[in-house]
């Protein structure tokens, strides 16, 4: 045997048999009884059937990954302050229950690895590595909180390890070329300051605006849309803008304050515990602003009714997911479907409770996501699936809203609709806008 046949035959031993039918096609073809051009042929075919066979059956599993299962990191404040935030983790563990309970994703039930941070930074540091480097999980699901995901951010980035869906509106979560591996939902809280006061400047050019924020970058992001979208007329409107952190007791003292501005505006932009307060806080002073207040306090379970519906009306916010407590959505099929999911899985959850829906649309889109990547459950393809959501629909977005990103737009959810809270329930009202900031 020459010594070239003699390497294409080493070149996959369990390729003998097949090795030998290909060759001997190729001498019939290229003639001679062991011609070097058959042999170079029926290499060249054998590495080609390799390779085509691999691409198409070859399953590439990342960290968390087996025939069997993936693992899914996640920090969430089932502690602390932020506390009632921890409903969205509780849907999303109740949602996985049901996708494994049917078969799960190809046939591989998902691992969800919830710990608590308690809304400290310091903690979900901690509770992060556990996840990466102790459990080793996939990826980072839908972590809560701006402070505690920019506490990791480079950390996940540096070890390139997707931080998936962000649970934060804040705009630093669509940065691809920076932060390759961070992906944010919701639309940003800069793009629902911006719409709040283009409203505003709308109904009530003239205004006296007072805003309370939190002194974080949650609160910041907001301050720059509404001061964007005010432009020139900012220092004018503005009359006053107090800051709380979250560590404080009360806010009353702050409140007592921006009502004697004489403000007839009010920006409320805190999370569910602190927005309860300045709600009641604001009608027990009996001063009537015009009071909007930022959509991720505008569950009505774990903000309203803890306020109280009486305080409550009038007050404007904004949503991209259908409230499920919205007679209009009484017979829509996204809301039957939710509703389903709920009594099979979480027959317990206050309904009213529209952290329900986030837990449930992002879930949703996570499993979207990793059936789209297939028998490649790398973390690099993750990020490259992720980029490439294109018109998805989850039954309990608002109609018209999709999920769409690009290698260069990692922002997954882009509009908004306005909303007055009447009665016992939320209403939409006006078009449904997309909160492009004009420069």
């Amino acid at each position: 045997m020459g010594a070239e046949r003699e390497s294409a035959v080493k070149w996959d031993a369990g390729h003998s048999s097949r090795a030998a039918r290909v060759a001997s096609l190729c001498r019939r073809l290229f003639g001679g009884p062991g011609g070097r051009d058959a042999v170079r042929a029926a290499a060249v075919i054998l590495v080609g059937l390799h390779a085509s066979q691999a691409a198409a059956g070859e399953k590439r599993y990342g960290p968390g990954v087996t025939d069997t299962e993936i693992k899914i990191g996640n920090t969430s404040p089932y502690s602390g302050p932020a506390s009632a935030f921890s409903m969205v983790a509780k849907t999303e563990e109740a949602y996985f229950r049901k996708v494994n309970a049917e078969g799960g994703i190809n046939g591989r039930r998902i691992v969800f690895l919830s710990y608590d941070d308690a809304y400290s930074p310091p903690k979900t540091v901690e509770q992060t590595r556990r996840l990466v480097e102790s459990d080793e999980v996939l990826l980072v699901f839908n972590a809560l909180g701006t402070a505690a995901n920019s506490a990791v951010q480079k950390y996940l980035n540096v070890r390139k390890v997707p931080q998936l869906f962000v649970s934060s509106g804040a705009a630093k979560w669509n940065d691809p070329q920076n932060f390759p591996w961070t992906m944010g939902f919701t639309p940003s809280y800069e793009t629902e300051g911006y719409i709040y006061a283009r409203y505003v400047l709308r109904e009530r050019p003239t205004a006296k605006i007072a805003i309370f924020f939190q002194n974080d970058d949650f609160g910041k992001d907001y301050l720059r849309g509404i001061r964007k979208a005010l432009g020139d007329k900012a220092a004018s409107m503005i009359v006053a803008e107090e800051a709380f952190d979250v560590s404080e007791p009360t806010i009353d003292t702050h409140l007592v304050k921006l009502k004697a501005t004489g403000a007839d505006v009010l920006f409320d932009i805190a999370t569910p515990k602190f927005a309860a307060q300045a709600i009641k806080k604001v009608s027990e002073l009996g001063w009537k602003p015009l009071h909007l207040l930022s959509y991720v306090s505008a569950s009505i379970g774990s903000v309203i009714k803890p306020a109280g519906f009486e305080h409550a009306q009038g007050l404007i916010s904004a949503a991209y997911f259908k409230d499920p407590n919205d007679p209009a959505w009484v017979d829509d099929s996204g809301l039957k479907e939710l509703n389903r999911f709920l009594d099979g899985y979480f027959p317990g959850a206050d309904r009213s409770d529209t952290l329900i829906v986030n837990g449930y649309n992002t879930a949703q889109a996570l499993v979207h996501l990793l059936k789209q990547c297939g028998d490649d459950l790398t973390r690099e393809n993750v990020m490259r699936q992720a980029a490439q959501l294109k018109e998805v629909e989850l039954g309990m977005l608002l109609p018209g809203i999709r999920l769409n990103t690009s290698p260069g737009d990692f922002a997954p959810v882009k509009q908004w609709q306005l909303m007055r809270f009447e009665g016992a329930n939320w209403h939409l009202f006006g078009d449904v806008m997309s909160g492009e900031m004009k420069n």
